[in-house]
């Protein structure tokens, strides 16, 4: 049983590491060009890593189950409409 809580803190640092690097790399290309869509590249992939990850842990103390899935479940979807959006202005 530890191990697999281990496994569970090593993938999520990995998963938060790759997750807020393509923040930090979307946010440098944004700065670099002051392109408006690649600002809602930036906010779309925040919205991802924070729905996917952040709020998964953050939240599952204070939340239900199934209100936690739908809270993550629609920051997620708002994170994707964000990229849709800024693929459709680019």
């Amino acid at each position: 049983m530890k191990n697999t809580l281990e496994i569970d803190y090593v993938i999520l640092a990995i998963h938060l590491t790759v997750g807020f690097a393509l923040v930090y790399f979307a946010a440098k290309a944004y700065q670099k060009t002051k392109y408006p869509p690649m600002l809602l590249l930036v906010l779309g992939f925040s919205l991802l890593v924070i729905g996917d990850t952040i709020l998964d842990d953050l939240l599952s103390y204070w939340v239900n189950g199934d209100l936690l899935d739908w809270i993550e479940e629609a920051v997620e979807i708002s994170g994707f409409a964000v990229l849709i959006i800024a693929v459709k202005r680019s």
